[in-house]
C-alpha cells in the first residue's frame, strides 16, 4: 500500500497544475469570445458612459493578466462572482444544480457500466455465435444514436400516453423518496448511458477474449479450477483494466452530455444554468459552471487512476 499512496500523492501533486491549466483555458477562450459584458448587464440602451463605469467598476479595462490574476484570487474562496441583473451568486446558484448533474451523471455510469458488463461478458463468452452477433448488433445501434435524440425517443415512447410508466421531465418533488428520484432520472440516465454502453461493450468483449485466449485460463480449468471461478477471479478482473480506462474518459462525454440532456428532460441542473448564462452573455454565468464541470472531470480520472492501479497491481511497481 505504500506504493499506491506514493502513486496517489504524485497525482494529487499534478492536480494543482492540471486546475491551474483548466482555469486559464476557460478564462481566455471566454474573454476572446463576441459580446461585452457591460452591454449585457445594463442593456442595449444604455449609455456608454454608464457602461465604462461598469466595466471600470468589475475590471474589465484592466490588461488580461491582471483579470486573471484577480479572476484566481476569487476562485481561492470560490467566488465565482455575480450573475448578470438580477445579480446573483454564482456560486449559489451552481451549490443548488450540480447535486443534481452529478446524481444524473453517476446514475448513467452505474447503467452503462451494468450493460457494458453483461453484453461484453456473455459476446466473449458465446464469440461468433448467434449472443455475440445480437450484442455486436445493438452496440453498432446504439453508438450511432445521439443521447438528445434517444432522450426524445424515450420520452414519446414511454412517458407519454395514456398510461405513462415514467415522467416526461422535472425533477422529483421533495418528500418522494428514492422511489420518486427513480421515476424522474431514469429516462435521461438511460438516454445518457445507453451510447456510452456501446462503446465499453466492444471494449470489455475484446479484453474478455484476449484473457480467455491465454495459456493460464487453459492450465487453471485442466487442473481443475472450476471454470466459473477462474472467469470471476482470474479472467474478468485481468479484462477490466483498459474498460476503466476508456470509462474514465467517457464520464466527461457524460459530463457533458447531462447538459443537454437536462434542458430535453426540464432538469433544474447546470445544463439549465450554462444556456442561461449563454442566452444573458453572462460571462461569470459560464465561466462558472464550465470550470466546474471541467474540474470535476480532473478529478474523477484521478479516481479512474486509482481503480486501474487497484485492479492491475503490476502498474504499481511502474
Amino acid at each position: 500500500m505504500g506504493t499506491l499512496l506514493r502513486l496517489l500523492l504524485r497525482r494529487l501533486a499534478a492536480l494543482p497544475l492540471m486546475i491551474l491549466g483548466v482555469t486559464f483555458l476557460v478564462f481566455i477562450i471566454l474573454k476572446l469570445s463576441p459580446g461585452d459584458e457591460a452591454t449585457s448587464a445594463l442593456g442595449e440602451g444604455a449609455s456608454e458612459a454608464a457602461k465604462n463605469a461598469y466595466r471600470e467598476e468589475r475590471g474589465l479595462n484592466a490588461p488580461l493578466v491582471i483579470q486573471y490574476v484577480a479572476f484566481l484570487g476569487r476562485l481561492v474562496t470560490l467566488n465565482f462572482g455575480m450573475t448578470t441583473p438580477p445579480e446573483r451568486p454564482v456560486g449559489e446558484m451552481i451549490a443548488n444544480a450540480f447535486p443534481l448533474t452529478l446524481q444524473l451523471t453517476f446514475y448513467g455510469v452505474l447503467i452503462a457500466v451494468v450493460i457494458a458488463l453483461a453484453f461484453g461478458v456473455t459476446a466473449a463468452l458465446y464469440r461468433d455465435k448467434m449472443p455475440d452477433q445480437l450484442v455486436r448488433v445493438f452496440s453498432i445501434a446504439a453508438v450511432a444514436t445521439p443521447s438528445f435524440w434517444l432522450g426524445i425517443l424515450l420520452i414519446q415512447w414511454l412517458a407519454l400516453g395514456a398510461n405513462p410508466l415514467f415522467p416526461s421531465g422535472g425533477a422529483a418533488p421533495e418528500g418522494s423518496g428514492i422511489g420518486g428520484w427513480l421515476a424522474h432520472m431514469t429516462l435521461p440516465a438511460l438516454a445518457l448511458a445507453i451510447p456510452v454502453s456501446a462503446s465499453l461493450i466492444r471494449v470489455v468483449r475484446t479484453s474478455m477474449v484476449e484473457e480467455l485466449d491465454k495459456d493460464y485460463v487453459r492450465t487453471a480449468i485442466g487442473n481443475g479450477v472450476p471454470r466459473g471461478e477462474v472467469l470471476t477471479r482470474n479472467v474478468l478482473r485481468n479484462a477490466l483494466v483498459t474498460p476503466v480506462t476508456v470509462l474514465g474518459l467517457r464520464i466527461g462525454y457524460l459530463l457533458g452530455g447531462a447538459v443537454v440532456i437536462e434542458m430535453i428532460f426540464s432538469l433544474p441542473g447546470m445544463g439549465q444554468l450554462i444556456m442561461n448564462g449563454i442566452t444573458n452573455s453572462d460571462v461569470n454565468l459560464v465561466q462558472g459552471v464550465v470550470l466546474t464541470i471541467a474540474v470535476t472531470f480532473v478529478l474523477v480520472n484521478i479516481v479512474v487512476d486509482l481503480l486501474y492501479l487497484l485492479i492491475n497491481p503490476r502498474i504499481r511497481t511502474v
